[in-house]
This record gives structure tokens, C-alpha cells and sequence, in this order.
């Protein structure tokens, strides 16, 4: 036996979509009254979110107002009508959201953002083991201070060097090991 209650409850939504068509909005209130509860209900099922369950729910809501004049009510009802609109906007929803999942996944991590402080210690250390260099390179003889500067912090070629010094490139490189074990000493004296 049909529920009394039930039939005029849709007769009152076909009555109520009705107006909402000709722009009654109270009319509207009273069909988003009557089903938010319900529409909120099954949004919170597809999502298991409550948060997207409410967004799903206005933004149905929204989508009934702006097409109200284009909807067929099944049965006279506007629940089944707007529980398919709920559907529809959570599988976009979902695929948008993969979308943009794939898209970062192929976007590089950002490199990591060095901490000040680290950088500024680092600077202070590098001054710091420079100013002990430049302090142990004073102290070897002048020849060997003269290939060090030439060829290890200037950077020059052997055959630069010894063309600039007036000497064989033999005599560069002797230079230059001399003074890396005579720095070596030096610095870890000074450590």
C-alpha cells in the first residue's frame, strides 16, 4: 500500500521545482531543505569525506539552481536528479584529483632550500681554513709560494709557470710537492 506521506512529499517537490523554475527562490530553499540532509548523506558516502561531502553538496545545489528550467524530476521527485548530479561531480571530482596527482608526479622535486645559518657557518669555516691557508702559504720558501700561487690557485698550466718563472717544468712540479707536504705539516701543526 502506497505511503500517503511519501506521495505528497514528491507532489510537494514537482509543486516546488515548479516555482523554482519561474525563479521563486523560496520555492528553491524549501526543495534544498527537504534534501540537503539527504544529498549531504550520499555525497559523504561517495567521498568518505566530510569536508568534499559538503563541497559536493553545495556545488550540486548550485548546479540544480542554474539548470533548474532543463531538469526532468523522476516520479515527481528532485532526490534521484540530484543524487546523479553528486555522482557525476564526484567522478570529476576524482579524476581531476588523479590529474593532478599524475602532473606532480612527472613535475621534479624542488631542490632543498638550504638553511641560512648552515650557509653562513660554512662561509665563516671557509674564511676561516683560508685565512690558515694564506697564513701557511706565507711560511714556505718563496720559490715554492711562487708555483703554489701560480699553478694550484692560480690555476696556470706547469709550462705557464715555469716560462714565467724562468725555470723547467720539472723544477714547477718538484716545487709544488715540496710545498703540499711542507702545508700539510704546517696546517696540522696549526689544528
Amino acid at each position: 500500500m502506497p505511503d500517503p506521506a511519501a506521495e505528497s512529499s514528491v507532489d510537494a517537490d514537482a509543486e516546488l521545482w515548479r516555482r523554482a523554475v519561474l525563479g521563486d527562490r523560496a520555492a528553491f530553499g524549501e526543495l534544498f531543505e527537504r534534501h540537503v540532509q539527504a544529498v549531504w548523506n550520499h555525497a559523504y558516502r561517495l567521498t568518505g569525506s566530510w569536508a568534499q561531502a559538503e563541497d559536493l553538496t553545495s556545488t550540486t545545489f548550485l548546479t540544480a539552481w542554474r539548470k533548474r528550467s532543463e531538469v526532468t524530476l523522476v516520479r515527481a521527485s528532485a532526490l534521484p536528479w540530484l543524487f546523479t548530479v553528486a555522482g557525476n561531480l564526484a567522478r570529476t571530482e576524482r579524476r581531476g584529483a588523479g590529474r593532478r596527482l599524475r602532473l606532480l608526479s612527472r613535475v621534479p622535486a624542488p631542490s632543498a632550500v638550504g638553511d641560512h645559518a648552515e650557509s653562513v657557518a660554512e662561509r665563516l669555516d671557509g674564511e676561516v681554513r683560508l685565512r690558515k691557508l694564506g697564513a701557511a702559504l706565507r711560511k714556505l720558501p718563496k720559490a715554492q709560494r711562487q708555483a703554489v700561487e701560480l699553478c694550484l690557485l692560480g690555476e696556470l698550466p706547469i709550462a705557464d709557470a715555469a716560462q714565467l718563472l724562468g725555470v723547467e717544468e720539472v723544477t714547477v712540479r718538484s716545487r709544488i710537492s715540496r710545498a703540499r707536504a711542507r702545508l700539510r705539516v704546517i696546517l696540522e701543526e696549526t689544528s
